[in-house]
């Protein structure tokens, strides 16, 4: 499933918007012209709008799973339909749908809606293995990590106090704001609980048989082992490269959490609860990547660089779609070093215009470009304070000096200071060309 085209008539202070998120038909990749962007990404100052943006698709994609399809004429739909009057262009299973203000259009069939209820036979508007997933900004909470940070043994026990509820777990659309609901989390880890509660067993009859203390016991553990593969195995095949700059890696062998991590140089188990609120916020994303069927679906995050140092922000969109490489992410950012991983065709920045009005344009730096371009090209913003500012004015009179001093002893001290100022600034290479 992949948004393609949107209009925006007016929602909050977004007024008469319109977004292409195609390739374009010049686009360097051609097998991509012309079709939906792979990513997007929002940038823009504070209050334009870029989350916004993405409540109001998750909102309006939303109303696709709750309605149902009467008379192969009419939408039934329990409230007011498109209450923002706007115009949503997306494909799902090589059917195009076209969301309107009075319709909806699938395949050029024109579907009127029919609010209230409906005692004849309905059909889905959209199939459910098209899937909408929302990571809102706030998505790291106490609420949301405490899973992680209990004991397995308590999770067991929740999991067969929630094993009812986790059957009606619908994972085809989710959006993960600060307050998840336990069942959602022990349903997304029931593989790794069944795993630790046969593997305690396992080691219960181990212990109870007398079986530790003679020569076979090591090789009983191999061979459940052999028979019982730890679901930890692959995700930390995928998360141990975006914690490797931090030199931490999954703990494949302790067992009192759900997600164990050890130190790589010391060896040292790390408890969730002492890591940074950059590695939590990252291990609760990247697991949802990881556990989520994320084929056929889009996925909003709301500022993934929260908390995190640039090195890891560089790579944190590649990692991700390497996590889900068959979604559309949907992102909006204040990071450059997140912006430089989209082609400036997947880039929207939305600003004020004249008017006090939001506008948008697409972007123009090239992706990989350097986060101080990114932030003068695409972010419009003069990356010196007013110190940078202070120094680059005397050192462009150092640079008059220099070239007015007749004196050569003078101007060779001159040229110095100016060299000196240049090389600490970087002036010499970037602002003095």
């Amino acid at each position: 499933m992949k948004i393609s085209k949107l209009h925006i008539d007016q929602f909050r202070h977004l007024e008469n918007l319109d977004f292409d998120f195609t390739y374009p038909k010049d686009f360097h990749i051609e097998e991509k012209r012309g079709k939906p962007l792979d990513k997007i990404c929002f940038i823009g100052q504070s209050a334009t709008g870029k989350t916004s943006v993405l409540e109001l698709i998750n909102n309006s994609i939303s109303q696709f799973y709750d309605s149902r399809i009467i008379n192969d004429a009419e939408i039934l739909t329990s409230m007011y339909f498109n209450p923002y009057n706007i115009k949503l262009d997306f494909e799902a299973d090589s059917i195009y749908y076209k969301f309107r203000k009075d319709r909806i259009e699938i395949n050029n069939n024109k579907f009127t809606f029919h609010e209230g209820n409906y005692n004849g036979g309905v059909e889905d508007v959209i199939n459910y293995r098209n899937k909408l997933f929302y990571f809102t900004a706030d998505i790291l909470s106490k609420q949301n990590i405490k899973v992680f940070e209990e004991e397995t043994i308590i999770l067991i026990e929740k999991y067969k106090s929630l094993k009812e509820k986790i059957k009606d777990n619908s994972y085809f659309r989710l959006k993960f704001d600060d307050n998840v609901q336990d069942h959602i989390w022990i349903g997304l880890l029931e593989e790794n609980i069944k795993y630790f509660q046969n593997f305690l067993q396992f080691a219960s009859e181990l212990l109870n048989s007398g079986s530790l203390l003679n020569n076979k016991s090591q090789e009983k553990v191999e061979n459940w082992k052999l028979d019982n593969i730890n679901p930890l195995i692959s995700f930390s095949e995928n998360f141990n490269s975006i914690l490797e700059k931090i030199n931490l890696e999954v703990d494949l062998i302790n067992t009192r959490n759900i997600t164990p991590l050890n130190h790589k140089i010391t060896g040292e188990n790390i408890s969730i609860q002492s890591t940074s609120t950059g590695t939590k916020q990252l291990l609760l994303t990247a697991l949802l990547l990881f556990k989520l069927d994320t084929k056929d679906s889009i996925i909003l995050i709301d500022e993934p660089e929260r908390s995190l140092y640039p090195d890891m922000q560089m790579d944190l969109m590649d990692n991700y779609k390497n996590l889900a490489p068959e979604a559309q992410f949907i992102i909006a950012t204040h990071s450059p070093f997140i912006a430089a991983s989209f082609e400036p065709e997947e880039r929207f920045i939305l600003y004020f215009d004249e008017d006090g009005k939001v506008a948008v344009r697409r972007g123009s730096s090239p992706i990989g470009d350097d986060p101080n371009d990114m932030l003068k090209n695409d972010f419009g913003i003069n990356y010196y304070n007013k110190h940078g500012e202070e120094a680059y004015k005397k050192y462009l009179a150092l640079k008059e000096a220099v070239a007015n001093e007749k004196d050569p002893q003078k101007k060779k001290k001159l040229l110095l200071e100016t060299v000196k100022l240049g090389d600490t600034y970087n002036f010499n290479y970037e602002k003095s060309s």
